[in-house]
């Protein structure tokens, strides 16, 4: 091959610098500035203390992207632009914060040692796994949480058009975040009623969420630990994008505990991005990625989650594709 590099290895090394751009829009706080007017790249450095000329570098490759407008030398949002303003429903810019933050940017960075050791990237960089390392800081609990609704996009409500719960009457979402996936089920379901169940330092963003959504009379949310013991009496439990954060072990432990709280004739709904057998792109590739950087877990194929579901006394009933990457396993 002649002429460079091939454009994906290009591509994909220019989009490292354009995230990172990114991040800095976000950080500084850029579309809140630009809610009300366009604005300068030198009227904005002004407002911010930063230096223009850099700040401007940033906007104009930004502007490349669709979330910002130049006119004149003055920057507007574009309507997927006005995503990153701070508290957006969609959490855009929790999304950036967090993924292009810290302790992702630090794990990313030691990727080597960590296929080299086994060693999680938090564990290298910091000295503990993600979630313990994201439970000391509480702003950063609430952007993660708020992060996971952006990621989620429209997963929640395929995966409540995808599966029928008509049958249930209450269902338990096992480590459920701030409800979203929940409320979707509930407002498909008119009949059902659910518990949002999480680590106790999920619980009040939760509450919020749900009395927000108008849901809190038919939601409860109860603070615990899942590899512990969940809601008991359930007819319906799910696990969405639970077991992909976890190594094989761990997953069997968070199974079990769903079993021995299952009673006869409930079931479990497992949602996850199902990796494809063969080489074709798929969003679960680099979800794999980022589970071997930050987690410790992985992506699995249909025949892994059988094996993995079979060792923890489950059977699959059937695998529902939905709308999005997503698919619904239903085992018993």
């Amino acid at each position: 091959m002649n002429g460079g590099a091939p454009q994906a290895v290009l591509s994909t090394m220019h989009a490292v610098f354009l995230a990172r751009a990114l991040y800095v829009v976000a950080d500084l706080g850029i579309a809140d500035l630009l809610a009300d007017r366009p604005q300068s790249s030198d009227e904005l450095a002004e407002k911010l203390g930063v230096a223009p000329i850099p700040l401007r570098q940033v906007l104009r490759a930004v502007a490349g992207t669709g979330l910002l407008r130049s006119d004149d030398q003055r920057y507007s949002l574009t309507e997927t632009g006005q995503t990153l303003q701070s508290g957006h429903p969609t959490g855009t810019r929790d999304m950036v914060l967090t993924m292009q933050g810290p302790m992702f940017w630090d794990s990313l960075a030691v990727l080597p040692e960590r296929v080299a050791t086994g060693r999680t990237g938090p564990e290298i960089a910091y000295g503990a796994p993600f979630f313990d390392v994201l439970s000391r800081d509480p702003d950063a609990v609430t952007s993660f949480n708020r992060m996971m609704i952006a990621t989620q996009g429209d997963e929640p409500t395929a995966v409540a058009e995808a599966y029928d719960l008509s049958w249930a009457e209450r269902v338990v979402d096992v480590g459920g975040g701030v409800g979203t996936r929940l409320i979707a089920m509930l407002q498909r379901n008119p009949e059902l009623s659910g518990v949002v169940f999480d680590r106790p330092d999920v619980v009040e963003d939760a509450r919020a969420h749900i009395e927000a959504s108008g849901m809190a009379d038919r939601c409860t949310v109860v603070g615990g630990d899942f590899l512990e013991a969940v809601p008991a009496g359930a007819d319906a439990y799910v696990l969405s994008r639970i077991l992909h954060d976890w190594d094989d072990e761990t997953c069997l432990r968070i199974l079990r505990r769903c079993t021995e709280a299952m009673k006869p004739g409930s079931r479990l709904l497992i949602v996850e991005k199902i990796l494809p057998d063969g080489d074709e792109p798929h969003l679960s590739r680099l979800l794999d990625l980022i589970m071997l950087t930050v987690t410790g877990g992985r992506e699995r194929t249909a025949a892994e989650y059988r094996e993995l579901l079979a060792q923890a006394g489950l059977t699959v009933r059937r695998v529902l594709a939905t709308s999005t990457a997503a698919s619904v396993i239903e085992c018993v």
